[in-house]
């Protein structure tokens, strides 16, 4: 049971689609949480450029009920 509240990766890219699709989520029922590891990557000596990409994570138990919307959001978002 210990792994339905393990966090899995559902999207990387820019923060303002992460945010959009975070809001996606959260209008199902489904929390997310957005990480920027910016400041790790500058402790770690990246160069101290701006990162560009977010991961957005959500409860593994939530997976069914957000696959769905991060297909379509992935999907209408191709460039």
């Amino acid at each position: 049971m210990k792994d339905k509240n393990k966090l899995i990766r559902v999207f990387t890219g820019n923060e303002i689609s992460a945010i959009h699709l975070k809001e996606e989520l959260e209008e199902i029922g489904v929390s997310a949480l957005i990480q920027n590891d910016f400041r790790s990557g500058l402790s770690a000596g990246f160069g101290g450029g701006i990162s560009s990409a977010v991961d957005l994570f959500i409860q593994q138990s939530d997976q069914i009920m957000a696959q769905p919307i991060v297909n379509e959001f992935i999907e209408s978002n191709k460039g």
